[in-house]
């Protein structure tokens, strides 16, 4: 097996049994194969696996290559994924009509293997590298936590789902306190140190359904969903507490929070966030390494 493309899966979909036999015996050797015969089978198993690439035929039972396809492109879940058509179609109507709705690549039966092998290759290789392009573009390279940008992309999608679907969903502030100090006392390096060690009990407290945000020097962001505002005052209690007793490179460290959840008398993301940020400065105003919570506007 080489080391380029470790453990890549390549789902193959195909009603023909000896056409999967065929593409999985090139490419068993150095990707993870998955299989299915029907448009619905390859839909479910592409959420349930997350493939790096699928080869589809276009002519199944049921949902159509083509509809297939579509029907990728169109869920937020599996855009990404590159799709080649497989087909014994080779006018180039269908080819134009196959790259359209969102294929990368169209290869005509019959199978050809080092065609197949080579086109697979490509398109494995450049899906890893958006994959790390986005993967350094949406995360803080210190911390590894998601950066300032990833929030504010994917936070109007969470507060819709939050109306949509009536749940509660709550922000904290997590702001490290007298930082400065500790930079200008102990030295940037250990000051990275501490922000690495606190990031890590960050994102090991909270819930996968949570976001932790490294929001800007020594503050972070964590939204929670679903979370009211008095599961939220509770959760930031256990992590102030927890980082009180950290001691990160042997250094006494505390942090303020301001707490907010989501208000119908929120038009948008920053009108919950000022509300946070308010609670946060009386926090800090009132002594620091405290939780404060904002009340005005949330509906009961």
């Amino acid at each position: 097996m080489t080391n380029e493309l470790p453990l890549s899966t390549v789902l193959i979909v195909d009603d023909s049994p000896s056409n999967i036999r065929v593409m999985a015996a090139v490419l068993q050797e150095r990707y993870r194969v998955k299989t299915a015969t029907s448009g619905q089978q390859c839909l479910d198993m592409a959420l349930r696996h997350k493939p790096d690439l699928i080869l589809l035929d276009i002519e199944m039972p049921g949902i159509s290559g083509y509809e297939t396809c579509r029907e990728l492109k169109d869920m937020s879940e599996t855009r990404d994924i590159p799709v080649i058509f497989v087909t014994g179609r080779d006018n180039i109507e269908d080819e134009e009509m196959g790259l359209r709705i969102g294929a990368v690549d169209y290869i005509t039966k019959p199978i050809r293997p080092v065609i197949l092998s080579a086109r697979v290759d490509t398109h494995v290789t450049l899906k890893r590298q958006q994959d790390r392009l986005l993967q350094l573009a949406m995360h803080d390279q210190l911390t590894g936590l998601y950066n300032r940008h990833y929030m504010l992309e994917m936070v109007d999608q969470r507060l819709s789902r939050a109306r949509r679907h009536n749940t509660p969903l709550s922000l904290l502030i997590v702001d490290l306190d007298h930082f400065k100090q500790i930079n200008d006392t102990h030295g940037h390096i250990v000051g990275d140190q501490i922000l690495e060690q606190v990031s890590a009990l960050l994102n090991q407290q909270c819930r996968t359904e949570d976001t932790v945000t490294r929001f800007g020097g020594e503050e972070f962001l964590i939204l929670m969903e679903p979370c009211s505002l008095n599961q939220a005052h509770y959760k930031a209690e256990v992590m102030r507490h927890q980082i009180s007793e950290l001691m990160p490179s042997g250094i006494e460290v505390t942090v303020s929070i301001g707490a907010a959840e989501f208000s119908d008398s929120d038009t948008n993301f920053n009108d919950m966030l000022k509300r946070a940020d308010d609670a946060l400065y009386r926090a800090k105003a009132n002594g620091r390494n405290q939780t404060e919570l904002s009340h005005a506007t949330v509906v009961v």
